[in-house]
């Protein structure tokens, strides 16, 4: 899925040299993701979406199995924050038997 003409969802371009609206206001919020499958990656969150969300899950689909993670909310001063990834935690235990 890509993002609607002039904005980014995940992006390592530096917005001070976009032109006109596409440029990051002093209203949109800065976010970084930290760990995972998304290390390094930047999202510059329009204002006009709210605030960020506190947490993001990722979903990675290839030839294995597939991979989810979670990233959480860590605020920042201003208008930024860091996505950390959550760490892995003991899995939900299916139960085969039931409704069988």
């Amino acid at each position: 899925m890509t993002a609607p003409r002039g904005e980014t969802d995940l992006s390592d371009v530096d917005t001070t040299e976009l032109p006109g609206d596409a440029a990051a206001t002093a209203e949109d919020a800065v976010l970084l993701f930290v760990g995972g499958p998304l290390d390094g990656r930047v999202e510059i969150r329009a204002a006009r979406h709210g605030d960020p969300l506190p947490t993001v899950t990722h979903v990675h689909l290839h030839d294995g199995p597939k991979v989810v993670s979670r990233y959480d909310l860590h605020p920042l001063p201003g208008q930024a924050g860091v996505y950390h990834l959550r760490p892995a935690g003991p899995q939900p235990r299916r139960d085969r038997t039931a409704g069988a």
